[in-house]
């Protein structure tokens, strides 16, 4: 503010007139600032305070607010009100990548969450999945230790590509998360231009009872597209929020991208005898043996008008269910249905939903959570204890559960039951084989060992040859030759 532009006048937090918004209370015009300039300490510990702690995954991300609209009658599936014919339901979605922080680039090779948040006429309904349908690891125990080996290291604080091949070599599970990754969609040209993916097995429950098992597929309506690891890393240098521009003005043009949703469903007794595990998320149902059913179309056609009150701190969580949607035996969904509820109660306070972007849109719903930092819907003396005898209501359900699954046996730490064609590496080798064309697997090997050349050691270098090797004996190879000429020059 310059001298010659007149003051209209601001207030303080607690809505007072402020005195000034360019002086300190000083004693004199040369003296020490008093402590009781109540307006500066308000406007200083208020600064210090003004950003939340970033996401420790996902960190760096966007979004945008829509509509789904179910076009299709999947009502023998399920009987949640968001999925009946001609429904249409307000969301909010948030993309992002995984490991890195908030200023990272867009571009880098990571996996993207694909995060939707429907406010469903039955309640929130929350799926939080990613750009690809599979995941690095299968038990949530080792989900903290991923995540650190993606990050940075303790002393340098410098990211380390010997860390991510260390872990990923040790735990061969990863192959198949790793061949998405490394292949040409690891990066997307855009957010606009990717598929997304629920990942984890859901349950469905239809009116009559008759439960599923369900995967989610959002195809991209305006096609799959992506960017090779030289353009991808001239982004980075160039605009490292390309993706998140791209998102925005997009929409600000008019320009509103859909993806239409399908799933694929599995009757409820065919995962006891199905030919691998299908609650494993290193694995995918091949489409020959459950075809992708249409449901409806996603279309993100409004941006946000606060990016902090409304993406920031907009919070995701697989535990937002409603009535015809279910967990299933999905260790690292069990997982993930704690972690990410209290992740929030961290990250943003026991009361996040709360906050606008986050509450749901059910008329009249009561709730016994009470109290609490930031609480500002209060109940008056209204009882909030059950059961009660002034009114208010509560459950009380007893018996099966509608969203029950069969589990019998001693406790154990094992890994699935395996199924007859249960493996590490088999779906991997698939994609490599038949998804992949040769020009795909020559951009493939050089994307590997251009990442392995990047700070793999020598101590781990042989494990990660092998990794691949058992995926392809000839993949392997190519992709042992291309470092060791890397190495070479």
């Amino acid at each position: 503010m310059t001298d010659d532009v007149a003051p209209t006048g601001s207030t303080t937090g607690t809505g007072a007139p402020a005195t000034s918004d360019r002086n300190s209370l000083t004693v004199g015009p040369d003296g020490p600032i008093l402590l009781h300039d109540h307006h500066l300490i308000e406007q200083l510990a208020h600064f210090n305070r003004e950003r939340v702690p970033e996401r420790n995954v996902h960190a760096k991300g966007a979004g945008a607010f829509g509509v789904f609209e179910t076009t299709q009658d999947v009502s023998v599936y399920t009987k949640a009100a968001l999925f009946q014919p001609g429904v249409r339901t307000d969301m909010l979605a948030r993309f992002s990548t995984v490991a890195g922080e908030q200023g990272s680039p867009d571009t880098w090779r990571d996996p993207r969450g694909f995060a939707l948040k429907f406010y469903t006429s039955e309640g929130n309904y929350d799926l939080v999945g990613n750009n690809t349908p599979v995941f690095f690891i299968r038990d949530p125990m080792k989900f903290p230790h991923f995540i650190r080996s993606q990050k940075r290291r303790g002393g340098s604080g410098l990211r380390d590509n010997d860390m991510q091949w260390d872990f990923w070599s040790l735990n061969p599970e990863s192959a198949h998360q790793v061949t998405w990754l490394m292949g040409d969609r690891g990066i997307p040209r855009t957010w606009r231009h990717m598929n997304g993916y629920g990942s984890h097995t859901y349950l469905w429950i239809n009116a009559a009872g008759e439960r599923f098992w369900v995967k989610y597929h959002f195809k991209s309506d305006q096609g799959v597209e992506h960017l090779t690891q030289a353009e991808a890393d001239r982004l980075a240098g160039k605009d490292g929020d390309f993706h998140r521009r791209d998102l925005y003005e997009a929409i600000g043009r008019g320009e509103h991208p859909s993806w239409t949703l399908h799933v694929q469903v599995m009757a409820y007794e065919d995962a006891k005898t199905y030919r691998f595990n299908p609650f494993d998320l290193t694995k995918v149902w091949p489409h020959g043996d459950y075809p992708l059913i249409k449901v409806g179309t996603m279309t993100l056609n409004r941006n946000p008008e606060n990016f902090f009150a409304q993406i920031e701190q907009a919070a995701f969580e697989p535990s937002a269910v409603v009535p015809g949607i279910g967990f299933s035996p999905d260790k690292m969904l069990l997982g993930r249905v704690f972690a990410y509820a209290d992740t929030h109660r961290y990250r943003i306070g026991p009361n996040y939903q709360q906050l606008p972007v986050n509450q749901h849109r059910v008329a009249g719903a009561t709730t016994y959570q009470f109290d609490g930092p930031m609480a500002y819907d209060h109940p008056g003396d209204a009882p909030k204890y059950a059961p009660n005898s002034h009114g208010a209501p509560y459950s009380d359900l007893t018996g099966p559960v509608e969203d029950r699954w069969d589990a019998d046996g001693e406790m154990v730490r094992s890994s699935y039951t395996l199924h007859a064609e249960d493996d590490d590496f088999g779906q991997a080798r698939t994609m490599v084989n038949e998804v992949f064309d040769d020009e795909a697997r020559e951009r493939f090997v050089q994307n590997v060992a251009g990442h392995i050349l990047g700070g793999v050691t020598d101590e781990t270098l042989p494990r990660v040859f092998d990794y691949w090797r058992n995926v392809d004996p000839e993949i392997g190879r190519r992709i042992e030759a291309a470092v060791v000429a890397g190495r070479g020059r």
